[in-house]
């Protein structure tokens, strides 16, 4: 019996934090994209990653973002009167060619894969998602742990030091530092995005061999705290049995009808077979 492979030609857009990760340059060129996208490609899917953008015909250059993107950003003001108004104006005219083309790869893909750690502020990645659910498009959603070992380590080197123990608090409750080592997202989320298709890691570990991955930080994270609910495992058995999703009411899992991945393969044969 023939194999289908649901993934095929299926267009896959990577959103997530960019602005305010630790490192942009980090993010960019060991970021969990970079593993992801070999994943999908490798089920013959179709890659959308916002930091390697897909050439626009007629309009090169068009919207591109790299590691300076952000730089125009230390320009904005709130002064008012038109000095201000045309700073702020030039500021998001600048912007806009990224957050068009970015929304426009959210629009033409089959479906969403979101990571959206707690502890990251990025308005970028809940538009797409917004937008990918308005379109009634599977939105994958990667909510990983979130520790902060290093807080604790310097709680304890300070338990001698109450003015700097008293700091350290202040600092938590300023930023403010929350742990989330059970991976709940954001409660907004949950019924945005249904109940199915949430995930607590990527699962790396036992595809890293196969793919050559080097090491990154995300690993130790996985090893530490490995995932209940991976995200590769799912999209392996994705590209060979579409989903199912839980009816509450039915009390039953019931077929999953935005799971529409389209089949251009069988058009263009149909098409090939009756020209008129």
């Amino acid at each position: 019996m023939k194999v289908h492979n649901h993934l095929k030609g299926a267009r896959v857009y990577l959103s997530g934090p960019m602005d305010f990760v630790a490192s942009r340059a980090n993010e960019k060129k060991f970021g969990w994209r970079n593993r992801v996208g070999d994943f999908i490609r490798a089920l013959e899917g179709i890659v959308f990653d916002p930091w390697f953008k897909p050439a626009v015909r007629g309009l090169h250059q068009y919207g591109l973002e790299d590691l300076n993107t952000l730089d125009a950003r230390e320009a904005w003001t709130f002064d008012p009167g038109i000095k201000g108004d045309q700073t702020r104006a030039q500021i998001a005219e600048k912007f806009w060619e990224t957050l068009h083309i970015d929304l426009r790869m959210v629009d033409t893909s089959d479906f969403t894969i979101a990571y959206c750690p707690t502890n990251i502020y990025s308005v970028g990645t809940a538009h797409e998602i917004i937008l990918s659910r308005q379109q009634l498009k599977p939105v994958l959603f990667v909510s990983p742990p979130v520790n902060f070992p290093s807080l604790e380590k310097l709680r304890a080197h300070l338990k001698d030091d109450q003015a700097g123990l008293a700091l350290l608090e202040k600092l938590s409750a300023e930023v403010p530092i929350k742990p989330n080592p059970r991976s709940i997202p954001s409660m907004w989320y949950m019924p945005l995005i249904g109940s199915g298709d949430f995930f607590d890691g990527f699962g790396f570990k036992p595809y890293v061999e196969k793919f050559g991955w080097k090491p990154i930080p995300m690993d130790e994270q996985e090893a530490q705290h490995p995932p209940k609910n991976p995200l590769l495992p799912y999209l392996e058995k994705l590209a060979h049995e579409v989903p199912k999703r839980w009816d509450n009411k039915l009390k039953q899992y019931i077929p999953n009808d935005e799971w529409l991945l389209w089949d251009l393969d069988s058009l263009q044969k149909n098409n090939q077979e009756d020209p008129h």
